[in-house]
């Protein structure tokens, strides 16, 4: 019996540094993998005092419990995969953005990019983007307060250039790895050969984009959800006022061809007037399915 008392001793004590990293990622204890952990932390309880069971039952009780430790391994590798999809991080508020900390040192990816680079990239030019971002969103926050919108073009301007070039780094530093390379495999490796033809011929499509932005930009491989499939794209000077790493959920189209024909120049009332036909049903959906996608906050 000593063995298996040993066995339970470091199942408890696993569960418990699990429940800590629960906690300290701030995981809803609501979520279903909060459930199972409770479960689990039930069953050793109740493992503790086994003098009444007999060989066979103390095999199957320590199947099981080595069976929901795998569970709950299986969950900790796809959360390390995917980031944190479980937790419910509280939201940014205007002006609180923060420099994301790399994922590896600065001298960790050379030769391919050297310290002092990555350190300049870090500290100094991503730091200007996360300063400007909160600038951008703290001014028009007193432009709300105070109802004077004569700079919104200025800040949203702003607010598009210092936030996209925030999100971009942040997700620019965590798809690069010390030794990494090769190719990827599963199902995104299926969707780039079946839409690029093979991943060679994606690797030169998006090198030979990559050295053609004009200026200073991006290449961005991206998901398009209403066409399913990959496609690479160029951004240049990041943004054209919008955000990188961001969903629509409501548009408003203000080309003139959108409403010329009735409103001529005045799109004043075209805009005051499209509220009346928003389709807030829509929006809401869009809201929903979007709020599932959790990246963690900076």
């Amino acid at each position: 019996m000593g063995r298996f008392e040993n066995y339970i001793k470091d199942v408890m004590y696993w569960n418990e540094e699990l429940q800590k990293f629960l906690q300290s990622d701030g995981v809803d204890r609501n979520d279903e993998i909060w459930s199972k952990l409770d479960g689990m932390t039930d069953m050793v309880e109740g493992l503790k005092q086994p003098d009444n069971l007999n060989e066979t039952e103390l095999y199957n009780l320590q199947s099981k419990v080595e069976e929901l430790h795998r569970e709950m391994e299986d969950y900790y590798q796809k959360r390390q995969s995917i980031g944190s999809i479980y937790v419910n991080h509280p939201y940014v508020k205007a002006g609180e953005h923060s420099l994301p900390p790399l994922p590896y040192s600065y001298d960790a990816l050379e030769p391919a990019i050297s310290a002092e680079i990555m350190e300049l990239h870090h500290t100094k030019h991503h730091q200007s983007y996360v300063d400007g971002l909160n600038k951008a969103e703290k001014n028009l926050v007193d432009a709300r307060k105070s109802g004077d919108f004569s700079l919104v073009k200025h800040w949203s301007r702003e607010l598009a250039f210092h936030g996209s070039g925030h999100y971009l780094h942040t997700i620019f530093w965590n798809n690069m790895t010390p030794n990494g390379g090769g190719k990827p495999s599963g199902k995104l490796l299926q969707e780039i050969e079946r839409y690029f033809g093979s991943f060679e011929a994606f690797k030169k499509h998006f090198s030979e984009a990559a050295k053609a932005v004009e200026g200073v930009g991006w290449a961005i491989l991206v998901w398009a959800p209403r066409s399913r499939h990959l496609e690479i794209l160029q951004s240049e000077r990041h943004m054209l006022l919008t955000q990188w790493d961001t969903i629509p959920l409501l548009v408003l189209d203000v080309w003139e061809h959108a409403y010329y024909l009735q409103y001529k120049n005045n799109r004043g009332d075209y805009v005051n007037n499209w509220w009346g036909v928003v389709n807030w049903n829509d929006v809401e959906s869009r809201f929903k399915q979007a709020f599932h996608l959790k990246w963690k906050p900076f």
